[in-house]
């Protein structure tokens, strides 16, 4: 209830929009009092909300706010964010490290100023930030740093097509598994937190074009989650790298449907999500599984998948697009290609293989490929379950996945 957090500061970095400020509205409903340290102090060109509208937005449920434009790459910034924070409520009892830059580029594709923003934002930030809250974090009755960071996972796939961003993410990660530990005599609890699907914000709008929405859940799942953990004993929660509905699920959430964006339609697996593990997760939840298909039915279905598709290709499609696609599907004589043209006039499909090579490749079986374009099965979920492979430009993978499954509909 409202006592849980009352009297209690927390600092959100990133807090302006998306996940952050989800998580900044749930712990004010319990009374917390929010610094919102962002740098969005004045209105971006393409995404929604300042440092200024989220405190507004916060003051309006009746909770205390601060916001303060901060810049975590700067040290004299982030010690004044600190110190003012600390002048005005009298402590921190709460860092929320979820400050971070993407991008889902390959090393040739990655500019370095990209590089050292992603890794200078989410690596040395978070740290930053840890080190600057650390001595304020030692007063507080049961503190807790947050880190919105994946699980480690050592595994080539998450790495082969955005090394960049992995290595930034992951460094967050190795706050957690560092800290943790350093911190335990002084009762600080570390964790990560990391969605199980994709989450539905401005930034996912911006690098999906608008697309992404379909498959994901909203912020506020990740807020529930966020809450549940920094409402846990400091001295006994640390050290975990969480998923947001494993949290729940353990704090009797049984109702998920709430927070998707469309039942109709499967959920998206994040990034980093292991594989196996949560692919009952995936299922679409209002339709029946489909029994899987003999080969030489599925064969059939090609045909029957580039027809409809073509019947769909538009020169607004490909406007939106902008990308060729070659599906390289496996189990047969090999002569099974499949190329999409979402780059030129009003778009292309057929058998065979793009000139030149693809912008994004996929290789799966043929059955899985009939069963992806039938809305029976994510392309997100097939990769996390390694029935999928892709390679090339991910974004543009994305794209094509969430106009997929604006087909279904």
């Amino acid at each position: 209830g409202m006592s849980k957090f009352s009297g209690r500061t927390a600092l959100i970095t990133g807090a302006s929009r998306g996940i952050g400020k989800a998580i900044a509205l749930r712990l004010r409903k319990d009374g917390a009092n929010i610094v919102i340290a962002a740098k969005t102090a004045t209105p971006h060109a393409k995404l929604a909300g300042t440092i200024y509208t989220a405190a507004e937005e916060i003051e309006k449920a009746g909770g205390k706010a601060l916001p303060f434009a901060v810049d975590v790459r700067d040290e004299a910034n982030v010690q004044e964010c600190v110190q003012t924070a600390v002048n005005k409520f009298g402590g921190i009892d709460i860092l929320v490290n979820n400050a971070s830059a993407i991008s889902l580029t390959g090393t040739v594709d990655t500019e370095m100023k990209r590089y050292d923003l992603m890794h200078n934002i989410n690596k040395r930030g978070t740290f930053l930030m840890s080190k600057a809250c650390i001595p304020h974090l030692m007063k507080a009755q049961n503190p807790h740093i947050l880190n919105l960071s994946p699980p480690l996972l050592m595994e080539p796939r998450w790495f082969s097509n955005h090394v960049a961003y992995t290595m930034a993410k992951f460094g967050m990660s190795m706050c957690v598994l560092g800290m943790h530990e350093e911190l335990r005599p002084h009762r600080i609890a570390v964790n990560a937190l990391w969605p199980l699907t994709s989450i539905w914000t401005a930034s996912m709008e911006m690098i999906t074009h608008g697309e992404g929405a379909a498959g994901s859940r909203t912020p506020e799942i990740v807020a529930d989650a966020a809450h549940a953990i920094l409402g846990k004993n400091s001295a006994e929660y640390t050290g975990n790298f969480s998923i947001d509905e494993d949290v729940l699920r353990a704090e009797g959430v049984t109702d998920f449907d709430k927070y998707a964006i469309d039942l109709s339609v499967p959920l998206s697996p994040d990034f980093f999500i292991p594989a196996g593990k949560y692919d009952h997760c995936f299922a679409q939840s209002k339709e029946s599984k489909a029994s899987p298909e003999p080969f030489q039915q599925a064969k059939g279905e090609i045909g029957e998948v580039i027809h409809t598709m073509k019947a769909l290709l538009s020169a607004d499609l490909v406007k939106k697009v902008d990308a060729t696609f070659e599906f390289v599907l496996t189990e047969s004589s090999g002569a099974d290609k499949v190329y999409l043209d979402f780059k030129n006039g009003s778009g292309f499909i057929g058998e065979g293989l793009v000139h030149g090579g693809a912008d994004v490749r996929f290789e799966c079986t043929v059955a899985n490929f009939v069963k992806m374009f039938k809305g029976q099965l994510s392309p997100t979920a097939a990769f996390m379950t390694k029935k999928l492979v892709i390679k090339g430009n991910i974004p543009k993978a994305m794209i094509l996945e969430n106009l997929l499954k604006k087909m279904k509909k």
